[in-house]
């Protein structure tokens, strides 16, 4: 079962501004028929929470750069 979330709730859920998610993330990085619906083809959008989570950890690898010498000694 899917978690159904407003722009509002997603807002708090990802603390970004709501205003940046529908200007900024909507169709760059949230995707409609992935992370969101439109029911009944109205304006009002639904986010899929379960799917943008998922896709947010995939993303959060260690990408912290190590420093190391690769002549060897």
């Amino acid at each position: 079962m899917s978690t159904y979330l407003t722009t509002e709730q997603l807002s708090d859920r990802i603390h970004y501004n709501s205003r940046t998610i529908r200007n900024e993330l909507v169709d760059s990085c949230l995707f409609e028929g992935r992370h969101y619906v439109r029911p009944f083809n109205r304006r009002k959008i639904l986010f899929i929470w379960e799917t943008i989570e998922t896709d947010m950890l995939a993303q959060s690898e260690d990408t912290i750069a190590l420093a190391y010498n690769t002549e060897e000694v």
